[in-house]
């Protein structure tokens, strides 16, 4: 098995930790904040769920940026920052130059960050050895949604874990794996998912990926949809959508499950594409696990 498959596989019990810690940490946003969440690839997609979901449920306006295009003339009550590396280049600069009080989720505990950031916040328990990001995302969102749910209780579902463990096994839609092209939608808070989604199978297994909100699918990107496709919803599809993908010919997939849980189910549709095409997802092709510029 892949380093990560077994990553993936261990997200619920990751996940599980993250919402204890919740209550916990020190250096998260207070209700109110004007907030900007900051991050590169994989994390900048985090950035943006969390993001719309603090936003939405009205604990406070909150922006996400790529951390090479952080709008310095703006003012911010905290800035978050999300690197699993500790080492990114962009995001390491940022904290430098920014005044405004920041705190940073991090995989590794002994990176330069550690020494930038005013607070940081160490999940070395979902750290990876893989190139491939996949559980630290997830559980560094976990996490932040959990803070969210001190303030807010609806936002984390109890049975998160659960449905996370069901994610994990649960079969991938019939005759997925043999499609060549995938397309991720959500809406809200779960746009960023479909972005992280339609990354780590463009990432893993070098295939033809596209995302969108689900609303703006019918103009113009429909048009790629056809026998080999893959079309891919977070969350409930807007009426009528899914059976107009349906006769294109693609497969649809629209699990039920809490659209969080559901990013597993695509993480690994990612390992088994790779696999199927006979890539290996531990070494894709021109990725390092940190871009550090020079």
């Amino acid at each position: 098995m892949s380093f990560t498959a077994e990553e993936i596989a261990a997200q619920p019990r990751c996940w599980e930790r993250a919402i204890a810690l919740a209550g916990e940490v020190e250096g998260l946003p207070s209700t109110g904040e004007r907030v900007a969440v900051v991050g590169c690839g994989t994390s900048l997609f985090i950035a943006q769920s969390y993001a719309a979901l603090r936003e939405s449920a009205g604990l406070g306006e909150t922006d996400a940026f790529p951390a090479s295009e952080f709008p310095y003339a703006r003012e911010y009550d905290r800035v978050v920052a999300i690197c699993r590396s500790g080492t990114t280049t962009e995001v390491l600069e940022l904290l430098r130059r920014t005044g405004t009080p920041n705190v940073a989720v991090i995989g590794d505990p002994t990176t330069p960050i550690v020494r930038i950031a005013d607070a940081v916040i160490p999940l070395e328990f979902a750290d990876e050895k893989s190139v491939v990001q996949t559980r630290f995302a997830t559980t560094a969102f976990t996490l932040l949604r959990a803070h969210l749910a001190l303030s807010e209780p609806s936002l984390l579902p109890e049975d998160l874990v659960e449905q996370a463990e069901e994610a994990v096994n649960a079969p991938l839609p019939e005759g997925a794996v043999e499609r060549t092209q995938f397309t991720f939608l959500g809406a809200g808070w779960t746009n960023g998912l479909a972005h992280e989604a339609a990354l780590k199978v463009r990432e893993a297994s070098g295939s033809w990926t596209e995302s969108y909100p689900a609303m703006e699918y019918r103009h113009g990107p429909i048009s790629v949809t056809d026998e080999h496709s893959v079309t891919w919803f977070f969350g409930a599809p807007p009426e009528g959508l899914a059976e107009e993908v349906r006769a294109t010919g693609a497969v649809v997939s629209a699990s039920g499950l809490d659209p969080a849980a559901d990013l597993i189910r695509a993480q690994r549709l990612a390992v088994a594409v790779a696999e199927h095409k006979g890539l290996d997802p531990d070494e894709p092709r021109n990725l390092t696990r940190s871009i550090i510029l020079t």
